[in-house]
Parts: structure tokens; sequence; C-alpha cells
């Protein structure tokens, strides 16, 4: 018999199991984790011993989709699952920056985190289910762990907060956030929001801390009932005598290298400092023990206590003087400057510069048939705005190949793209699809919140009638243990890569639409989250007040080089005619037209043409496809047969109508020959439709009015 060891946690009114013993026995340690009939097996495995030579902690998390879960088979070619998807990618970054903070500094053992989704009852979601048990499976490695964390999603309905909403509440709500910490703190905040206050987001960070502390308690049961062992990790190497080296040799350089502002006079002070430092390790004798470590495990020592060295003058500069490495203060944002307009044959276009940060973004509209199909698992089936964010090297002054977006891409992109999604207006209010593409040209921080700057201008430019500008402004933080953190507004990238938190907040002047949290330290206090969130929005008020001095409202028309849609209704019971067999009819008119025509369900008809001409030509043969006649309908007709008694007139193909001899003049007549010929267009009115179907038509009734009106 299998032993399982399982326990339920109570969430949110309902029961999350997880349980362990029974799958996977191979790995480091397994667990399954069920909410409703969503279901993941999570796994991980800890190399025995360290990665020899690198300097980082080799965590991988790979988070997969299975389209069996939802009983689906994958759409394209090979009907298989292929490369993961971006909502499989953000969900791996989900499930990672909580993790990756909380083991030891030296900590270089490979970990690998494969978080399966087999089932999928759409409705409990699976992510939080899956940074949960991502959590519960490292604390049953016995890794040095410095967990458990717990993960909540929290959503308003009716003006109450509820904890792992399904997609259908979630949906319903004007705030979606994820918080994930410890039983203590805060490490890490997602958030999608539809203009709510900072308020708001403290009461859901709040509650959610009240379900993460269960959570975090749950695991650290579960552990200590399976029998774990968390290894207690000891940094095996002594860098002291190192330490002490450079700060001999090189601390004065450095200190003026950061006192100094310029940004190529720091760089060069510090390269001029870490060659001395370097010419310095290298005279010590062979078999000295700073050369054994460095042989032994590969990895660049004198580097990385070069940069723990820069990192400890930079942070005192902050803490002890109120200076940045750019000489600003705090709460200083640094210069912008922007541009509209600036690409001639695209749609709308837009610069965003802040400091050594600049963003083109550039946006393209299309008709709703260029809308992205999701072929994923959630109930969200397809896209009328995507956002593209793209990182090559040159902004950083490196050479490298251009390939597609990594996971960093995919995240960043995303978040513009929830930023200025809460601004746009609805399909029915404007059917067009919207692609924007924000391009780093050059990057010194907070690039994301560059480019949700970027796309709010540029989207402005384009004539897409948002209901607001969106700005954004990226936080960090220097705390040190007994002293009052430090919050900074707009930080460089030298402020992210030294310090403890980069905090991305976006919104309007009145509120929040996207923020997204990550903590390099264990976590932050509620009161240091408060701070921030009200420095934030003075941030992002500032530079939307510079935003503002180039565009205020979005362009009254459209660029001439944007296609025009035209809307039409035709009854539901026509969609099969207008379609055709095998879509043959459809096809003819986009030939005929240059069109794309696009139809949906309820009978609306969407033309997008980049002409007025081909519009026209598209309206006018589906109009003759779906033509029905109705008694006193005024329209145009060719004669196509002339008999004794009258004329018949095609009012569209296959569908004709009869005038009379006697309403074809008000004067009487005995012939039509000399008043009708075949081929004539001509002006009528129907006056009866009889049982069998039979058009009746009268051009003397038609009035000049009538007439006239006629199209």
């Amino acid at each position: 018999m299998v032993e399982t060891k399982k326990i339920e946690i109570p969430v949110g009114g309902k029961i999350v199991t997880i349980e362990t013993g029974k799958y996977a026995k191979s790995a480091t340690s397994s667990v399954t984790v069920r909410c409703g009939d969503t279901m993941l097996f999570i796994h991980c495995c800890v190399s025995p011993e360290p990665r020899v030579g690198i300097d980082f902690f080799p965590l991988l998390i790979d988070y997969e989709e299975r389209m069996s879960s939802i009983g689906r088979i994958p759409g394209g070619y090979n009907r298989s699952e292929g490369k993961a998807s971006d909502k499989a990618i953000l969900v791996s970054r989900l499930i990672d920056r909580p993790i990756r903070p909380l083991f030891p500094k030296g900590y270089r053992n490979d970990i690998q985190i494969v978080a399966q989704l087999f089932s999928y009852d759409q409705q409990n979601q699976p992510d939080t289910l899956a940074m949960l048990g991502a959590s519960a499976a490292l604390m049953l490695s016995g890794a040095p762990f410095e967990g458990p964390i717990g993960a909540v999603r929290v959503s308003k309905i009716d003006g109450q907060l509820i904890a792992n909403p399904t997609h259908q509440e979630a949906d319903k709500s004007n705030l979606d956030i994820v918080v994930a910490g410890t039983h203590d703190s805060v490490i890490m905040v997602e958030a999608g929001c539809k203009f709510v206050t900072e308020d708001e987001i403290m009461e859901a960070v709040e509650f959610a801390q009240v379900e993460i502390k269960k959570q975090c308690e749950a695991q650290l049961q579960f552990a200590q009932d399976c029998g774990v062992v968390r290894e207690e990790f000891v940094n095996p190497y002594d860098t002291t005598e190192l330490k002490n080296l450079i700060n001999e040799v090189a601390h004065d350089m450095i200190f003026d290298a950061y006192h100094n502002f310029d940004r190529k006079y720091r760089q060069d002070k510090l390269d001029e400092a870490k060659k001395l430092v370097k010419e310095k390790v290298e005279a010590l004798p062979e078999d000295h023990y700073i050369h054994k470590i460095i042989e032994e495990t590969g990895i660049d020592f004198v580097a990385e206590e070069f940069k723990a060295a820069e990192k400890k003058i930079m942070r005192a500069m902050i803490l002890d003087e109120g200076v940045r490495a750019d000489g600003r203060k705090p709460n200083e944002v640094r210069p912008i400057w922007c541009e509209v307009g600036v690409i001639p044959r695209a749609h709308g276009s837009a610069v965003f510069t802040r400091g050594q940060t600049q963003i083109l973004s550039v946006a393209t509209l299309a008709g709703p048939g260029m809308k992205q199909e999701l072929d994923g698992v959630d109930p969200e089936t397809e896209k009328y705005y995507m956002h593209k964010y793209i990182f090559p090297g040159y902004s950083v002054g490196e050479v490298k190949p251009l390939r597609g977006p990594g996971r960093r891409e995919v995240g960043h992109g995303n978040l513009a793209e929830r930023a200025n999604v809460p601004a746009l207006p609805s399909q029915e209010e404007f059917g067009y699809t919207i692609r924007v593409t924000s391009d780093v040209l050059e990057s010194n921080g907070s690039t994301s919140m560059g480019s949700t700057c970027g796309s709010s201008m540029a989207l402005m430019n384009a004539g897409v009638p948002v209901k607001c500008m969106i700005g954004g402004v990226a936080m960090g933080m220097i705390t040190e243990p007994g002293r009052e953190p430090v919050v900074l507004t707009d930080i460089q990238g030298i402020e992210d890569f030294l310090g403890d938190m980069d905090f991305k907040v976006t919104g309007n002047d009145d509120g929040i639409t996207a923020l997204q949290m990550d903590m390099k330290a264990k976590g932050i206090a509620n009161d240091t989250l408060r701070k921030a969130l009200a420095q934030a929005k003075e941030g992002r008020l500032h530079i939307l007040s510079k935003m503002r001095e180039v565009i205020t409202e979005p362009a009254k028309e459209l660029s001439p080089y944007a296609p025009r849609i035209f809307t039409m209704t035709i009854p539901t019971e026509d969609i099969g005619t207008v379609i055709g067999p095998g879509g043959k009819n459809i096809r003819g008119i986009i030939e005929a037209s240059g069109a794309e025509i696009d139809i949906q369900d309820d009978g609306r008809v969407t033309i997008t043409s980049n002409d007025k001409e081909g519009a026209d030509i598209a309206r006018h043969m589906i109009s003759q496809m779906t033509f029905k006649p109705v008694e006193g309908l005024v329209c145009k007709g060719k004669v196509v047969k002339i008999v004794q008694f009258g004329a018949f007139i095609e009012l569209a193909p296959g569908k004709d109508g009869m005038v009379h001899i006697s309403q074809v003049c008000k004067e009487r007549i005995d012939t039509i020959e000399g008043k009708l010929n075949v081929g004539d267009i001509v002006t009528v009115k129907v006056i009866k439709i009889d049982d069998r179907g039979k058009v009746s038509l009268t051009i003397k009734g038609v009035t000049e009015e009538e007439a006239a009106n006629c199209q």
C-alpha cells in the first residue's frame, strides 16, 4: 500500500488539498494540489551538489498547461502543446518571484520546480494553487528554503473582498490582485485593476495576509508531519580577506565614482578601480586562499565582492546623505520629454524619454478579424488589444542577436498591456483590433513603465477614443536593519540591481490600473508599502503632467493610412447565405471589394477597408444577398424583361418583382415600349406581396422625396 499524507487548507470558503507520497516518487519531492476539479501535479528536484562556475542561484520554474485538462486537443498542425504560451510563462514568473529571494546567499545547487495542470474546471484559477504547491514541494524537499510562502488572489464583489475568486467572479470585479508572502510580510504583488485607489489596494493586501498566514502555518505542520529536516546551509567560502582587500584598494575610488553624478565618469572610475583590485589579486601568491576558491568553484569572487562594495556605498549615500547615484532626492523623477506622430506611415506613434530610458511605441489598427485567437485552457479565447515589448541589445550598448521575446520581455509586455486595458473603449464603441509595439531604444531603469506611458500616447495619437491617459512609475527601496526604509521614486537600473524592491504602479489621476511588486529583501512591512503607494501616486501625477504637455486627448481623425470600419446588421438566418457553401460567397465579396469581412453570431457584420469604394462594394453585395422585400420599401432595380402587361424588375440577384403597366406612368398607357427598356435602372416601391411571395411594384407611386432618398 502507498503511504500518503494530506492536508486541507480553507481558502475563501473553499478547501485546497495538498497530498504527497503517491506520485513521482523519484523526484526530491512531489505534491498534488486540488481545489474543486482544478488539479495540479508539482514536482521539485534539488541537485545534491552546487553547480560549478556560476555566480547566481540556478532556480528553474516551469509551468505547463495540458489541453486535456479541459478535454480538448490542442490546435495547430502538430496537435501538440508546443512551446510555452505567454500565459504559462507569466505563471512561471509568478511562482519564481516570491520564492527566489528566500534562499541564502551563496547557495548554488540547481533546483527545478515543474507545475503541471492536469485538470481544470475553468472556475478555480490554477496560478495561486501552483504557487502554493511550489512552496509546499520546496518545504518537503529539505532544501534551505527560508519559507514557506502563501499565495492568494483577491477580488471585490458588491463591496466584499473574496479570496481566490473564480474566473467568473474576478471578471465582475474592478480588482484582481495576487499577493504572495511569508507568515509576517509581503514579498510579491501582481494586480490588474479598473481605477482603484491606494486604500483599496492596501485593504486587499491586508485581507490576503490573513489567508497567507493560514497557508504558511499549514505547510510548516505538513513538513513536520512528513518528518522533513531542512538543510542548514552555511556558505563554505569565506571571502572576508577579499572584502578587506577591495575596501583597502578601491573604497575611496568607488566612493568618488558614486558621488560624481556623470554616468560615464562613474563607469570609467569603477573600471579603473576594478583593474587595480584585479592587479592586487593577481599579485597574491599562487597558493593563496583567494586563488584556490576561484579555481575550485569557477566563480569570479572578485567581481561579486566588488559589486557588494558598490552596493554598500550606494545604499549608504541614500540612507545617510539622502542622495542617489545620479544626484536626485528620493522622491524625484528624472527629466522627461515626449513626442507623438514620429513615424509617418504608422497609425499612431509616440516616444517617451525619461532620463536614459527611451521607448518608441507604435499603434496599429486593424479589423476585428485580426484579433488574437487564444488556444489555451482559460475561458478567454480572444484578444482585441495586444502589446508587444521588444528589448534589443543596442538599448544597453551590447552586441546581442535579435531573437524572440524571453520570459522577461513577455512579463514586461503583459504589464504594460494590463495597464492600458481599463482605459480602452469597448469593442462596441470602437470595433478595431489594436496592436502596440514598444521598442526600447535606450534602457536605464523601468522600461516597462516607459512602455506603459508610450503606449498610452501612441493610442491617443492613433485616434483611439481612450477614456483617459495612463502613466506609470517604478519605485524602489533601500532598507537596513534598525533603519527607517527609504522609498525611491523612478528607480534607475543600478537602484533596481542593488536595491531591495522593484515596485511598479500604473494608472490615471484618480486610480490604479496595474501593479507589480517584487522584493529582493525578505518582505516589506505594510506601513512601508502604504508609503510606497502614496509616493508612487505623486510620481505618476508628475509623469502624466509631462505627457500632457505633448498630447491631451485622442486625435479627432484616424490616420489616412488606417483602415476604416463600417458596420451593418443582417438577419441571423442569412449568415449562411452570405458565407455560402465552403465560404464561397464571402470569398467572392472579399475578392471583389478588397475589404476584410467579419460576421458575428448575432448578425453584426464588420467591413474593414482602406477605401470607401471597397467598403461600398462589400456593403452592396451583402445587402443584395440578404435582400428581403417588404411592403412600402423603396429601392432601385434593373429592368430584366418586358411583357405586354408590364415589366419584371430585378431587385437583387434572384429576387424579382413586377410593375404592372398601370403602375408605370401617372397617365394611362397602352404599351410599355418607349417607357421602359431592358437594362434600365428604375426606382420602385413595393406595394404588395401575395401569399405565394410574388412582389408587386410601382414606379408612379414613388414620390420625389422617396426617389431622392433612395440610394
